[in-house]
C-alpha cells in the first residue's frame, strides 16, 4: 500500500499517530465536546440524555452486550448503568488497532428532583439501551378553607 515512498521508514507513521493519540487526551476530545457536563469521546459507552416535561429518556449505546449482564440502579437521583462488553481475539491476531472498548463500564447521571423512581422502565434493542424515568406530577398549592 505504501510501496511507492520505497525506504521511508513505517516507524515514522507510528510515531505521528502515537503523538495523534497523546494531543486527543491531552485536551481530551476537543473540539467534539462542548458544555459543562460534556465527557471526552473516549467515554464508554457513548449516551443521549433528553427530558421533555412528562419523562426523562436516556439512550446508552452498548452494541454487543448482553441485555441480562446490564445493570441498571436508581438510587438517591442517581442513574447508574454498569456492564461488561468482551471482544474476544484469537491470541495469535496481530491487532494494528483496536478502537473498540472492551471491559467493565460504569455511567453515573443526575437527574432531576422530580423524577419518580417508582415509574421507570429499561429496554434492550439493537444494542440500544433506553431508560425511561416518569417525572412526577407537579405539586399545584392548594387553598385551605378556614372554619
Amino acid at each position: 500500500m505504501l510501496g511507492y515512498l520505497g525506504g521511508f521508514d513505517r516507524d515514522v507513521w507510528d510515531r505521528f499517530e502515537r503523538a495523534r493519540e497523546r494531543m486527543d487526551r491531552m485536551f481530551g476530545g476537543w473540539p467534539g465536546t462542548t458544555g459543562i457536563r460534556s465527557v471526552t469521546g473516549e467515554s464508554f459507552p457513548p449516551v443521549n440524555v433528553g427530558a421533555t416535561p412528562e419523562a426523562v429518556d436516556v439512550f446508552v449505546f452498548v452494541p454487543g452486550v448482553d441485555a441480562s449482564k446490564l445493570d441498571v440502579s436508581l438510587h438517591r437521583n442517581l442513574l447508574t448503568i454498569a456492564g461488561e462488553r468482551n471482544v474476544d481475539l484469537p491470541e495469535e491476531a496481530q491487532v494494528y488497532r483496536n478502537e473498540r472498548f472492551s471491559g467493565t463500564f460504569r455511567r453515573v447521571f443526575s437527574l432531576p428532583d422530580d423524577v419518580d423512581p417508582e415509574q421507570v422502565t429499561a429496554a434492550y434493542r439493537d444494542g440500544v439501551l433506553h431508560v425511561r424515568l416518569q417525572r412526577r406530577a407537579p405539586v399545584t398549592p392548594r387553598k385551605i378553607q378556614v372554619h
